[in-house]
């Protein structure tokens, strides 16, 4: 038993040496992961705008002349720069707008007949008044109906045929047609593209009738489906049948080389949305949806010059979508409203025009990005040679990762949580991929983001008995740059860990976003408190003890709030869920448009000036700095954290990060500047003072 305890102390000191060059190593080796995912970035550089047909039919509606509405409309989007629009499958309804049918219940169709009908008929009365189009549209009619077993009769009035369906006509309104190859021919022969709406509202699956309708949208160049509604076609809520439905689905999309569009930022995912898209092998393109309710703040009753602000905040915004977010997709919306102070029916097309147009529009900023115009496509993957080694040396990296940070509080145990650790990694890799991905994830990236902050306090403590030393500005700032380089092994890890496309294409997302942002501040915390200066476990005890009975002042209490409220206001701006202010805002476009791309305030006007700041005072044996440095854990936390954005391009993360630390490194000197200043101008006049 000796001989086994003294063989893992041996073993122990030795992997505790060289732990540091093994995580270095290993995180190196899942570079090329990294370098996949840029290639794979850099195959679709295509941006797609595209409008909705359905809200153009419907803001016509409200309009003297719709035809010619509709005409000089689709002009006006070629001119600002949208070249595709978006079909839906067909409705009664939409075919109304479309001024090829109009649509009575049977007490309208008895007042227009002046012909009694029956008190218990309550049926859909179609009038088929576009002469051009007739044959068409009453094939289209009559084969939904028949296939959902509907009784079909005929009636005219005036000369004009029609059909009678038994059916209520609000329930018959919302029965999905085939898409309307009239409309596809039309907005073809003018020059658009088309992006198909699909939905799932047929009661029963027919793998045969969606077959014809992507047949017939082959014909018409479309490559695009996005999902109307709240799952996918063939989905169900029987999982058995789903599973076949969807995998019916994925070969007729594969078969008819049609992408998926996945639309960011939903409250809740489309059901079966996933699976379609992992039976596709990720043919799938980021959307971006500029909702009705966002184009109706174009048409509020406001300024010229709030409106034109308002027109940029839609340019930045959708410029911002393609740069940052992998959006190849843009698509657009808006709607008619009533202006009840000027008395008339207003639209924000007008405006949304103006955000796409011009050389300050957001098609040109798109294409000064490198970005062109044209059909979008999905991200082709790529996958070198080096990629699964990359990738088992990016989960060793991670965990050996942990291990090390560990170290810092359980030096004796640190070979048993490595070798536990990968062993137990790996067994739950085999029970749940996925699940052992967002555990090694989170697990890596809170560790790194703390690592480097206790490393650098452990250096500074070990020292503080010495005297301060010359050269502690750039002393101050040359361990920022280390402790950076130490947050970028967790910035290796997550990207090398959650390598899949589901990641990228945010079907799946990086899991505990506020955890990440808390946790490396604790852990730094801990090591301050008690670990810090070595001491033993009974005297932890102690210390912990000596903090737990200390008398609360009225001024601990006053700190404590205003640090729970900071801490709740720094949480609540965490994650997606946090709002701006319109100051703020404006402060974010402004760096944005200056500098290409936004860094984060809390990093370069907080976190990393705090920690250059305390560092100095460190140096300097202020150790009081080492709270200021237990805090700025936030600045490397948030550096990590834009990496775990995982549907943001590499580069875009590793600029942010790169002028956070840059900036903060200059804050951080004018802050040492000022304190500077204030202690020999106390030291001058204040000092002598107090002693006369």
């Amino acid at each position: 038993m000796d001989r086994l305890i003294q063989w893992y102390r041996r073993t122990n000191r030795m992997w505790q040496k060289s732990l540091w060059w093994l995580v270095i190593a290993c995180l190196l080796l899942s570079l090329p992961v990294a370098a996949d995912r840029y290639r794979t970035e850099s195959t679709s550089k295509r941006v797609e705008f595209v409008f909705d047909y359905r809200d153009l039919l419907e803001i016509s509606d409200t309009k003297p002349n719709p035809a010619q509405f509709v005409e000089e409309q689709l002009k006006k989007m070629k001119q600002a720069g949208i070249t595709s629009l978006a079909v839906y499958e067909s409705t009664l309804n939409e075919l109304r707008l479309s001024r090829r049918i109009e649509l009575y219940n049977s007490h309208e169709a008895m007042a227009l007949t002046q012909t009694p009908v029956s008190g218990n008929e309550n049926f859909a009365y179609v009038l088929l008044t576009d002469a051009s189009s007739r044959a068409t549209v009453q094939g289209m009619i009559e084969e939904t109906f028949k296939r959902l077993g509907v009784n079909i009769h005929t009636w005219s009035y005036k000369n004009t045929p029609g059909l009678v369906l038994e059916l209520p006509l609000d329930d018959a309104a919302m029965k999905p047609l085939s898409p309307d190859p009239l409309t596809l021919r039309s907005l073809k022969d003018k020059g658009f593209q088309i992006v198909a709406r699909v939905g799932n509202r047929n009661a029963a699956f027919s793998a045969e009738a969606l077959e014809s309708t992507l047949a017939m949208l082959k014909e018409f160049g479309v490559t695009s489906i996005l999902v109307d509604g709240d799952s996918v076609p063939g989905y169900s809520p029987d999982l058995k049948k789903t599973q076949t439905q969807l995998k019916a689905v994925a070969g007729l999309l594969n078969k008819y080389q049609m992408a998926l569009a996945a639309i960011e930022l939903q409250k809740s995912p489309q059901k079966g949305f996933t699976t379609l898209a992992r039976l596709t092998d990720y043919n799938v393109i980021r959307l971006h949806s500029f909702t009705e309710n966002d184009a109706a703040k174009l048409a509020e009753n406001i300024t010229a010059e709030e409106l034109e602000g308002r027109i940029k905040g839609v340019t930045d915004r959708l410029v911002l979508a393609v740069k940052d977010r992998n959006i190849r997709l843009v698509f657009l919306n808006a709607r008619a409203g009533k202006n009840l102070d000027r008395g008339l029916m207003t639209d924000p097309l007008d405006s949304l025009y103006k955000s796409l147009d011009g050389k300050d529009g957001a098609v040109e900023k798109v294409k000064d990005k490198g970005f062109t115009i044209g059909k979008a496509h999905a991200f082709v993957r790529y996958e070198s040679s080096l990629h699964k080694v990359g990738i088992v040396a990016a989960y060793a990296g991670a965990v050996l990762l942990i291990a090390l940070t560990l170290s810092y509080f359980v030096p004796g145990l640190t070979f048993a949580i490595s070798l536990l650790g990968l062993l137990g990694v790996g067994a739950l890799h085999v029970l749940s991929a996925p699940a052992a991905q967002k555990l090694l994830a989170l697990g890596a990236t809170s560790c790194a983001a703390a690592l480097g902050i206790i490393a650098a306090i452990s250096w500074l403590q070990k020292r503080r008995k010495e005297p301060a030393a010359s050269g502690a500005w750039w002393k101050s700032v040359g361990m920022l740059f280390v402790i950076t380089a130490v947050s970028g092994l967790g910035i290796m890890a997550v990207v090398g860990v959650d390598h899949n496309m589901t990641y990228m294409l945010q079907l799946e997302q990086f899991t505990g976003v506020k955890v990440l942002a808390y946790l490396p501040v604790l852990i730094a915390a801990v090591y301050v408190l008690f670990f810090s200066e070595g001491l033993s476990f009974p005297e932890m005890l102690g210390k912990a003890q000596r903090i737990l009975s200390s008398k609360i002042s009225v001024l601990w209490v006053l700190c404590a709030v205003v640090i729970g409220a900071v801490g709740m206001y720094y949480l609540s701006r965490t994650g997606n869920e946090g709002s701006a202010s319109s100051l703020e805002m404006a402060f974010r476009n402004f760096l944005e448009n200056t500098l290409g791309v936004r860094p984060r305030n809390k990093e370069f006007l907080f976190a990393y000036p705090a920690l250059v700041f305390g560092i100095y005072l460190c140096l300097k044996r202020h150790m009081a700095g080492l709270y200021l440095m237990i805090v700025s854990a936030i600045g490397p936390a948030s550096s990590i954290g834009s990496f775990t954005h995982l549907h943001t391009p590499l580069h875009i993360s590793f600029i942010r990060v790169l002028l956070g630390v840059g900036l903060g490194a200059i804050f951080g000197l004018v802050l040492i500047v000022v304190w500077e200043l204030v202690v020999r101008g106390w030291n001058k006049w204040v000092t002598p003072l107090n002693k006369s």
